[in-house]
C-alpha cells in the first residue's frame, strides 16, 4: 500500500509539471495581424518574474519582438512585480527580455522580420514546468480586410443559428 500511494503522488506531481496554462494572451494580435506561422520560445526571467507570471501578472498588449545583434528580444511586455518579493527598488516591469530559441528558428525569424510587411509578435504565454511564449510571424491587416473578416464571421454565425442572411 505504501508503494502505491507514493507512485500515485509521483504521478500527480509529474502530471502537474506537464500541464501548461495560458497566463497571458495578446487578444489584439490575431485581430490586427494575419498570423502565418507560430513558434514557441523560452524566456530569460528572474525568479520573481517567474512567480508573477505563474499567478497571471503578465500583460502582452503592445509587446513585440526585435533583434539586437542577432538575438531575439521581447520588448514592452509588462510583468508586474511579485508582491512577496523583497529588493524590488530598481525593478522595471517593461524591461527587455531575451528569448531562447534554437539557432535554426532564430535565423528563420530574423529573415522573416527583415522582409517588408512582416512582424513578430507574442501571442500568448504559457506556464507549466517552464514559462514559454508563443510567437507569431504575421503581416498587418488592412482595415478593409478586418471588415471582410468580421462580415464572414457574422454570416457563419447566422447560418449556424439558422437565421436569414
Amino acid at each position: 500500500m505504501f508503494l502505491n500511494l507514493c507512485s500515485a503522488c509521483i504521478a500527480v506531481v509529474h502530471y502537474r509539471l506537464m500541464v501548461s496554462i495560458v497566463v497571458a494572451k495578446n487578444r489584439r494580435a490575431r485581430h490586427d495581424y494575419d498570423i502565418l506561422e507560430t513558434i514557441e520560445a523560452g524566456m530569460q526571467l528572474t525568479g520573481q518574474e517567474v512567480k508573477s507570471c505563474r499567478i497571471g501578472g503578465m500583460n502582452l498588449s503592445g509587446a513585440y519582438v526585435s533583434f539586437v545583434s542577432g538575438q531575439p528580444v521581447l520588448k514592452e511586455a509588462k510583468i508586474a512585480p511579485y508582491r512577496y518579493a523583497s529588493g524590488l527598488e530598481g525593478y522595471s516591469p517593461s524591461r527587455d527580455r531575451s528569448l531562447l530559441l534554437k539557432k535554426v528558428e532564430r535565423v528563420h525569424l530574423e529573415e522573416a522580420a527583415k522582409q517588408k510587411g512582416f512582424t513578430i509578435i507574442p501571442l500568448e504565454v504559457r506556464a507549466g514546468a517552464y514559462i514559454k511564449i508563443l510567437l507569431g510571424m504575421g503581416r498587418g491587416q488592412k482595415k478593409y480586410d478586418k471588415r471582410q473578416k468580421k462580415k464572414e464571421k457574422s454570416i457563419e454565425r447566422k447560418l449556424r443559428r439558422g437565421e436569414e442572411i
